[in-house]
Order: structure tokens, then sequence, then C-alpha cells
């Protein structure tokens, strides 16, 4: 999207909780839903809530809650993309664990240049907070 510095970039399903959601738990099913035609309610295997990040919208000072959730999968591989999804790539859990998928991607700010940690995976490279969320799922007890 024109004026989102990480349009492109690998990341999970996620929106805003809205007034019909009970809980943020129910907020991240119908955003991965309505993103990726991917039905937690019916095939996902719930296992874990990971910590809460903070951060903020890019072009905004107040601050954002983001609530990850895990899901163990357990229906078809085929989605329905919206709008705001280009693809969705399945990336098994063993290859996130091994050493030799961690790499640094250079990222650019107006102090300069920071290497940031990520994973690469095929031609993707998953980073920032997408990444954090993986470490912590990696760190804890194995599913």
């Amino acid at each position: 999207r024109e004026g989102d510095p990480w349009s492109g970039d690998m990341a999970f399903p996620g929106g805003r909780l809205q007034p019909e959601d009970l809980s943020t738990r129910a907020a991240a099913e119908r955003e991965t839903l309505e993103e990726t035609g991917v039905d937690l309610k019916q095939y996902g295997r719930f296992h874990t809530r990971l910590s809460d990040l903070l951060t903020r919208h890019h072009s905004r000072w107040r601050p954002m809650v983001i609530t990850p959730y895990v899901y163990e999968w357990q229906g078809p591989s085929s989605v329905m993309l919206n709008h705001e999804v280009q693809q969705v790539v399945w990336v098994p859990l063993s290859f996130l664990s091994k050493t030799e998928n961690q790499s640094t991607l250079p990222w650019r700010t107006p102090l300069g240049t920071l290497n940031m940690p990520c994973c690469r995976y095929q031609d993707y490279c998953i980073w920032g907070l997408s990444y954090s969320m993986l470490q912590e799922l990696l760190r804890s007890k194995p599913m």
C-alpha cells in the first residue's frame, strides 16, 4: 500500500479490536479469517497467547499493543486473500528454529543503518515484530 513503509514485508494477520469482538483472541481469529480465509475457529487448535508487544503505528505517536496468539493449523492449506495480503507462506517451525537460517537485515533509519535480526526462508525475510513473536514461540515449550 502506498505510504506504508512495511508493505511487502512478511507479517502475521492483524488488525484492530472491534466493538463486536468479545476479546483480543476473538479479534485475532476474525482478522485472520478476513485477511486470509484461514478459519482458526474451525481448523485451528489454540496453543497459547504470547506476550503483548508495545509499538506504534508509523504515522502516529500513540502506542499500540499487539497481542499474539498461537494456533496449530489442522485444515486445508488453501486460502482466500483479501486486498491487504498478497500471498500466504507456510514455514515449518523446524526451519525457523535452526541457527543456520538466522541472519540480519540492514534497515535504514534517519540515524543510520541498523542490522536487524531476521530469519530467511526461500526468498522471504521474517523480521521486526513478526520475528520477535516467533523467537518467543521458539523459546517456549514445544508444541
